[in-house]
């Protein structure tokens, strides 16, 4: 008699508990991986928990009490640089994870698909960082982090639309905004394993808002809403820091964000 496969909730669950950084990398991409190649039964059979599990020695911080990073270019602003990085993208593994283990029964098997992909390439950035901070001789963890990613998780933890709207849509899109700048600064230091680190992301959070723009979209025609009315109340709710220029409109245009969507409301 052939055992039941695990559920695609119990795996995501797994994942969201597990604190070490190298073991969460490893479990992400694992799980993403199963998903696919058909190995997880599309069933949700517990919760998410409310906060993942981080590594033991990453001590968080509110925003407003974070150090200051330091001049840019020196040595201790180049490692609070690619600490911070790296925090966001470790964050955004359970970000990912938590949508599609969250939202992923009533959305359906694409749903979950996509959001897998992003976790998996998530996971994947936070190791390329984690081997950047061990090249400048610290790790992840050395610096204090902030806890402001996960506060808008849990914000919109109760509707979909509203997690699609503040997640990929602003907290993603928002990096779309600054790479390019930091890419510049960085190449301008001659440092082009750097540089290749950011283009990447820049690369993959192109796509990652693009799969939260879709479903954004699906959910507001099954509910019979304007996309572009539903957003912007969203965000005026779920977003007290407000959209703030400079945009970067052809990396926002390529993900789906047309310029209508977000000018009309930016501070």
């Amino acid at each position: 008699m052939t055992a039941p496969q695990p559920s695609i909730a119990e795996a995501v669950r797994a994942v969201l508990l597990t604190g070490e950084a190298k073991a969460k990398v490893f479990a992400a991409r694992q799980v993403a991986r199963d998903w696919r190649l058909g190995r997880l039964a599309f069933t949700f059979d517990c919760p998410m928990p409310d906060r993942p599990a981080l590594p033991g020695n990453l001590q968080l911080l509110p925003p407003a009490q974070m150090p200051r990073r330091g001049k840019a270019g020196s040595q201790r602003g180049r490692i609070a640089l690619w600490h911070a990085l790296a925090h966001i993208e470790f964050v955004a593994i359970d970000l990912a994870l938590d949508m599609a283990g969250r939202f992923g029964e009533a959305m359906g098997p694409q749903f979950v698909t996509d959001f897998l992909s992003v976790a998996a390439d998530e996971a994947m950035r936070f190791a390329l960082l984690s081997c950047k901070l061990d090249s400048l001789g610290t790790f992840y963890g050395a610096l204090p982090a902030h806890d402001g990613l996960w506060g808008a998780s849990q914000d919109t933890a109760h509707d979909v639309s509203a997690r699609l709207a503040i997640v990929p849509m602003v907290l993603e899109a928002r990096g779309l905004d600054v790479t390019p700048a930091m890419l510049e600064r960085v190449r301008a230091q001659g440092d082009e394993n750097g540089a290749k680190i950011l283009e990447r992301i820049l690369d993959d959070e192109i796509r990652h808002v693009a799969h939260g723009t879709k479903h954004f979209r699906d959910v507001c025609a099954a509910r019979g809403e304007n996309p572009r009315e539903s957003w912007q109340n969203l965000v005026k709710i779920h977003f007290a820091g407000g959209l703030r220029a400079p945009f970067n409109d052809s990396a926002r245009y390529a993900a789906g964000l047309s310029r209508d969507l977000y000018a009309g409301i930016a501070l």
